[in-house]
């Protein structure tokens, strides 16, 4: 919630237990929130107060008061009323909005600095320094969750993970650019890699909903203290990078089980290029239509059962024994057996990154 809807519910809180009315001006003395539509005090009677020494002066009509941002003046506060109880109302409103200031200037100090963490802006020395000083313990155990959706900058994805973690104050929910939403979540001590995995899918099944979104997750190995968060995050990114590109058919990526996918990232895109010509020579993966593809997925997730893709296909086991001796044919592999199937594999993946790779150049 900014801190101008946090304001406002404050000053409908103080007209419904008052019943008086409020208005807050900002340094231009434009009403920032208010309660009514009632006529402001005029501009100079607004520039004496301003000018002035006093903290507060009042009339028969209203009140007003200071109120200070971090011992910086930032609004004039008119209270609407008379009686007894107003000027100890009005201070009371004073109080509640300069705590609510500081609270929210706390919170986004806390927020850059973890963005500036995660980014590696601090020496190992500084960082520790800093979290003493904003209250965050140094040593624990976090990890990093990375969620991206369809839509850049989805504010109500972003609205739906912190109300997910809303009772949660240890855990930090940021963004460094527009392509996701962090979560670093504390973890207790009894909380393991599989924990994690659950939370993953969690935010998954929550987003799709509650926002109605689709989500992809991926997350990192668990991080010890908070130098170490810098890292996480290259993890978390390299697990959706490798994700997206590798495990199409997934939502959720760990760092940690990232398997042959890991691999192939890290291999020369020449090399790789090299591999696909050796395996399909002449030909391409897009020369096999959509429809013996999902056989050859089906058949590869079933480890080369044909009863069972026939099974769940619901084609006849001929029919895939027909579909797979073209395949031989084309290109020279009998995917029935485990060695061609593997490589087969492997050029499916290898190709699926070259094609990746060059669309991102």
């Amino acid at each position: 919630m900014s801190i101008q809807r946090t304001l406002q519910k404050c000053l409908d809180d103080w007209k419904e237990i008052s019943r008086l009315d409020f208005c807050l001006l900002d340094p231009d003395e434009r009403p920032y929130c208010f309660t009514c539509s009632r006529q402001l005090p005029s501009a100079s009677r607004l520039e004496n107060f301003r000018d002035g020494a006093a903290l507060c002066v009042a009339n028969s009509d209203c009140c007003l008061y200071k109120v200070h941002d971090k011992g910086v003046f930032a609004y004039i506060l008119i209270v609407w009323g008379s009686g007894e109880s107003v000027p100890t109302i009005g201070e009371l409103a004073v109080y509640q909005v300069e705590s609510l200031l500081d609270a929210y200037a706390e919170k986004n100090d806390k927020n850059t600095f973890m963005q500036k963490l995660l980014l590696d802006g601090y020496t190992e020395v500084d960082a520790f320094n800093q979290a003493k000083k904003l209250r965050i313990r140094s040593i624990a155990n976090r990890a990093v969750f990375l969620v991206e959706t369809r839509q850049k900058k989805d504010e109500h994805a972003l609205a739906t993970i912190k109300n997910i973690f809303s009772a949660r104050t240890k855990d930090f929910i940021t963004s460094v650019d527009d392509t996701g939403i962090i979560v670093i979540r504390e973890l207790s001590s009894t909380e393991t890699e599989a924990d994690l995995e659950n939370i993953a899918f969690m935010l998954v099944d929550m987003l799709g909903t509650e926002a109605m979104t689709q989500a992809w997750v991926s997350y990192s190995n668990i991080a010890e203290d908070l130098k170490q968060l810098s890292n996480a995050y290259k993890e978390a990114r390299t697990a959706m990078e490798i994700g997206k590109i590798f495990y199409a058919e997934r939502n959720v990526f760990s760092y940690r089980r990232l398997g042959i996918g890991r691999l192939i990232y890290h291999l020369p895109v020449s090399l790789c290029e090299m591999f696909i010509q050796e395996v399909f020579g002449e030909e391409t993966l897009e020369s096999i239509d959509s429809e013996t593809l999902t056989i050859i997925r089906t058949f590869f997730e079933n480890n080369l059962n044909l009863s069972e893709t026939s099974r769940q296909l619901y084609v006849h086991r001929n029919t895939l024994v027909y579909r797979f001796e073209k395949i031989q044919k084309k290109f020279g592999l009998d995917l029935r057996t485990f060695e061609d199937a593997l490589t087969f594999k492997l050029a499916m993946l290898v190709a699926g990154y070259v094609t990746y790779t060059k669309n991102q150049q």
